[in-house]
């Protein structure tokens, strides 16, 4: 099959233009990767400094008193205790009788 010339000069630009899209998906992509990568360092490097942070407060928390550390607990049992209330329902029974 031989092109003619009218047909050359359709087929030439067009086949310039799929270069030109081919080329530029192959650009996106690349783009697409070092966006990952870049983000991928920044969450590294965020969680390493959210470590560092931690390490700093639990050095604090190793330094409370004992009156500090009662206080903690009673609050946590208020708070166990105010949950408690909270989950029982005012007409249904606690109670399941599973027999017969």
């Amino acid at each position: 099959m031989s092109l003619k010339g009218i047909e050359l000069q359709i087929a030439i630009p067009k086949t310039f233009d799929a270069g030109k899209i081919a080329e530029q998906k192959q650009q996106q992509s690349q783009l697409n990767n070092d966006q990952a990568a870049a983000n991928t360092d920044r969450q590294t490097i965020k969680n390493r400094e959210t470590v560092l942070e931690s390490e700093k407060y639990a050095a604090l928390d190793g330094e409370t008193n004992e009156s500090e550390q009662e206080q903690m607990k009673d609050q946590q049992k208020k708070q166990q205790q105010d949950e408690e209330k909270k989950t029982v329902h005012p007409y249904k029974g606690s109670f399941v009788d599973f027999i017969g």
